[in-house]
């Protein structure tokens, strides 16, 4: 070998090999992006620059040593090189000629990986050592030729592996040496595949029993992916042996019914009960450990969860989850990962919370139409290595029958795979005959010594097949004729391996019998118990007492000391510490408020409010996309040193706390923050969760997890929330999609004191409204909070409180414009309105020079619910009330009037009209042009206040 090769070639000789055409990869990233390179190569690359090409190599010739085996010889570089690509091929492509479809008994052409194609013979390659194309081969592979024909069996057969998008280079060998050592296929036990096939048998005569029993009705049968329940199993039994506290898994309706039945260990009987619309509150072992949750509401069978432990003979080794989740199928993913967090936080000291991911981890099974098809998956697999949403690993199942109801893959996706997704955000993956039980098992195995070990996300495609229509009233002949014809011909994956086991003399035909007659008997047995069907009587359950009677009045007041010993503490950083200038002194203004004029601001007194929770011990957790500084840069919660880029936070230093503070600022995605910090609060109910939007408007991109989960949760699942949504709101001529956090929607849910609506005006109601919130989490009547938040508010003073409003009293839920209403004889109108749009009356009520004593006004602080008593009493007071009238600035068909319209009509006094006052009907909630925005806004507020009737229609022209 010349010098020239020798310089140019010896450092890369041990990347001569698997790794070789990622080197050549990771050099091209080298010249873009060398931050981004593998540290190990990086280092390569600054020494010795390029590496050699293929075509560099082929004019040479190499002396090279098979380690393995001992032989030197030398070879035409060519050939080496073009053995190596051929290598590569095999496990980049070798999945596009694998045995991984079920209802395919053809072998694939394998035109990407013919010999001759390569320019190579059956005898150069037995002059390659094993160790360049394979050196992880087992003993028995003698040459190249042995390692080529290795690889193709390895990469080929009913389980295949795509990790070639995995750029890190210690996952990519590890995975690499994980599948060709063959250390995720160990031969299983006879009593494992016994286990096995008992498993499967459960889990087919299950179905086929419902089937039978309850003919025509919906279930959304797991059959054609029977392997997902010995799936789960394995992944769970490897699981627990590590010790994990809490395993949460989400999934659509298809195969839940099994899932919950034989996982969850959901009892048989009480899914025959709700089949057969029988009462099966009884129905529960006294001593059993599954936990079904039901509302007064009540959802399908198809969409409930569970908890139920995993015990160890009498030790209880961990909580096990199946998430509720509706029909938005993916939805669930992002509220799964956020019970994830919640279980391995630490929030019982200050600062951030400590996270253990060993102590909980997420598996999310997806149906091949809807992973690559719903946005949410993609916003939730965004989350996995983010600081304030990673859980250190989800394994995902792709459930994968080969079609979305009636659409076949080739309408839904673009991609070869459903899987193609997870590529981008590096997650390997592995596809498996769902006909291939032990296949199935070895990539359960795999995904979960990849997580254990990377903290990373996994993906298992699990690739069957359907046996029956979308749900078992359709007919799929009439879509899908030939794959159908197919199947009906298919035994199941019971039957294929009950053979294979007595082919092989594991088992006996009369062994295999006998575990289907017992699972029979079994299932026979649980329906015998189940009570007759319910009388045709219908029964509503009963709504709990303490969401019937609402919140109590709670006393949120602080004493002053606190206050001011809380606010010297917020608002003081390290001496070293360099505070943007202009910022700095908007603090020290802050600092002095209180000592200058006991005035509270918006921003102070929500600072002194998450300061007082956490000193009452409640930890808090704050989310949205620009949460740290406020997206109108007026939170300021977490400071940058201007100079050296640190970072601090005073809130995490407090003295006299225990408990937690968390905020991030997140992905620029609503849907899977919000169902993220739903399902954290869901699994931390002590926790004060908040979420913020940027603008009110983008709320609109998370309202599946709205109208599905928060608002509905309780009602459909008992499942409790205390949340708390922050959507600014308000009309300030910033064009229609920076003013509306559609109020309307929010009021619209409203209903059986589901949650709080509120559009609060001053900085004490603020602080009031949320320490309110904190007080009942852990009380039964803890719901929901949506706080139409302030923009220009934040900073108008009058929004400022004086601190005794923060000493004394709790939160209002109406006030009444204190220099109004004193004569009661004189009040004709009473004006109602709520939020920002206050204030501007405020502030035009004081610039009027007529008397104004027939009017009064009143700021609705709480709209849901209906703050009724209190509005009828002070209606009570003015005997010659002649108009209410509810000013609003949004459009008549949006914001709060269509809501309380009837509301206000409910209290009126008789003969009293109930009018509007507002923008009128529009289909865009705001107009674009600042100028417009003006002029309509300064005609609603001199309408509220014009000593004349108003006609019941002349606002709306």
């Amino acid at each position: 070998m010349g010098n020239q090769a020798a310089s140019k070639g010896e450092p890369w000789q041990g990347f001569l090999g698997p790794n070789y055409g990622y080197v050549l990869e990771q050099y091209e990233l080298y010249e873009q992006k060398p931050e981004e390179v593998d540290p190990e190569l990086k280092e390569l690359f600054d020494v010795w620059g390029a590496p050699p090409s293929t075509e560099e190599l082929s004019d040479n010739r190499v002396l090279l040593k098979d380690d393995n085996r001992g032989s030197v010889a030398p070879m035409n570089t060519a050939k080496i090189a073009a053995a190596i690509k051929f290598a590569e091929n095999i496990r980049t492509y070798g999945h596009l000629y694998a045995s991984i479809n079920p209802l395919e008994e053809q072998k694939k052409d394998m035109v990407l990986l013919h010999l001759e194609d390569y320019n190579l013979t059956e005898e150069d390659l037995k002059g390659i050592p094993v160790n360049i194309l394979c050196e992880d081969a087992p003993s028995h592979v003698k040459n190249g030729l042995d390692a080529i024909n290795y690889l193709t069996e390895l990469y080929t057969k009913t389980i295949s592996f795509e990790f070639h998008h995995v750029h890190n280079l210690e996952e990519n060998k590890w995975l690499t040496q994980m599948v060709e050592k063959g250390e995720i296929s160990h031969p299983l036990s006879s009593e494992k595949r016994i286990n096995v096939l008992k498993r499967l048998t459960e889990v087919e005569d299950f179905e086929q029993f419902l089937h039978r029993t309850f003919v025509g009705q919906k279930r959304f049968s797991i059959e054609g992916v029977d392997m997902l329940v010995p799936l789960l199993d394995e992944i769970i039994s490897c699981s627990v042996q590590d010790g994990p506290k809490t395993v949460n898994i989400g999934m659509a309706h298809r195969g839940r019914l099994n899932v919950l039945a034989h996982v969850l260990g959901k009892p048989y009987e009480m899914i025959f009960s709700e089949f057969q619309h029988s009462p099966n509150k009884d129905l529960v072992p006294s001593e059993g450990s599954t936990g079904i949750n039901y509302g007064w509401t009540g959802d399908v069978k198809y969409h409930l969860g569970a908890d139920t432990q995993i015990k160890d003979e009498s030790t209880v080794r961990a909580r096990l989850t199946l998430a509720n989740n509706p029909s938005h199928l993916e939805f669930v993913n992002p509220v799964v990962e956020g019970f994830t967090r919640a279980a391995q936080d630490d929030r019982e000291a200050i600062g951030y919370p400590t996270q253990d991911v060993t102590k909980s981890f997420a598996i999310l099974i997806h149906g091949d139409a809807a992973f690559p098809g719903e946005g949410i998956v993609q916003e939730t697999l965004n989350l996995n290595q983010l600081t304030g949403y990673q859980t250190g690993g989800t394994i995902h199942i792709i459930a994968n029958n080969m079609i979305g109801f009636t659409t076949e893959s080739v309408d839904s996706r673009s991609t070869k795979y459903a899987s193609d997704l997870a590529k981008g955000f590096e997650i390997p993956i592995v596809h498996v005959n769902a006909d291939d039980p032990d296949a199935c098992l070895a990539a359960a195995y795999f995904a979960y010594e990849y997580r254990k070990r990377f903290n990373k996300d996994f993906l298992i495609d699990l690739i069957g097949y359907r046996r029956f229509g979308h749900n078992e009233m359709d007919e799929p002949m009439v879509t899908q004729p030939k794959t159908y014809e197919i199947i009906a011909k298919r035994p199941t994956v019971r039957a294929l391996y009950a053979k294979t086991l007595q082919e092989q003399q594991v088992l006996s035909n009369e062994e295999v019998d006998s575990i289907q007659e017992q699972i029979q008997q079994k299932l026979k047995t649980a329906y015998d118990k189940v009570p007759p069907k319910a009388d045709k009587k219908h029964h509503l359950m009963e709504l709990p007492e303490a969401v019937i009677n609402g919140l109590p009045n709670l006393d949120t007041s602080v004493s002053e000391d606190v206050l001011y010993d809380l606010n010297s503490e917020i608002v003081t950083w390290p001496e070293n510490f360099n505070v943007f200038p202009k910022l700095a002194r908007i603090l020290e203004r802050r600092a002095k408020a209180l000592e200058d004029n006991g005035k509270v601001d918006w921003s102070l007194g929500e600072a002194l409010a998450f300061a007082t929770i956490l000193r009452d011990g409640t930890p808090i957790r704050i989310t949205g996309q620009d949460s740290e500084r406020g997206t109108f840069a007026h939170r300021h919660i977490v400071l940058h040193d201007h100079v050296t880029g640190d970072v601090y936070s005073p809130l995490h230093t407090l003295s006299d706390v225990s408990a937690s503070f968390d905020i991030h600022n997140s992905p620029l995605s609503e849907g899977s923050v919000i169902g993220f910090e739903y399902g954290y609060n869901v699994f931390a109910p002590e926790t004060l969760v908040i979420w913020e939007a940027q603008f009110g408007d983008f709320a609109n991109a998370g309202q599946v997890i709205f109208d599905q989960f928060i608002s509905a949760g309780r009602a459909k699942w008992g499942q409790k929330s205390g949340m708390v949504l922050l959507l600014p709101h308000g009309h300030e001529g910033q064009g229609p999609e920076h003013s509306s956090a559609r109020l309307e929607r929010f009021l619209q849910l409203g209903a059986e004191n589901n949650w709080t609506v509120a559009n609060v005006t001053s900085a004490a109601q603020y602080f009031h409204l949320l320490r309110r919130q904190a007080a009942i989490l852990k009380r039964e009547e803890v719901r929901p909070l949506v706080v139409m938040t302030p923009k220009s508010l934040l900073r108008n003073p009058f929004s400022v409180s004086d601190i005794t409003e923060l000493t004394e009293g709790s939160f209002k839920r109406v006030i009444e414009q204190p220099e109004l209403g004193q004569n009661a004889d004189s009040v004709e109108r009473i004006v109602l309105c709520t939020g920002k749009v206050s204030s501007e009356l405020t502030e035009k009520l004081q610039k009027q020079e007529s008397n104004m004593d027939w009017l009064h006004v009143l700021r609705v602080e709480e709209i849901y619910p209906f703050p009724r008593r209190i509005i009828a009493e002070i209606f009570a007071r003015y005997k010659n009330l002649k108009e209410i009238v509810w000013m609003q600035e949004e459009p008549e068909n949006m914001g709060a009037w269509s809501y309380i319209d009837p509301k206000l009509r409910s209290v009126a006094p008789e003969g009293v009209a109930v009018k509007y006052v507002g923008r009128r009907r529009r289909s865009s909630p705001a107009e674009g042009d600042p100028t417009s925005h003006k002029q309509e806004q300064e005609r609603i507020l001199l309408d509220a206040i014009t000593n004349e009737h108003i006609a019941n229609d002349a606002v709306t022209r």
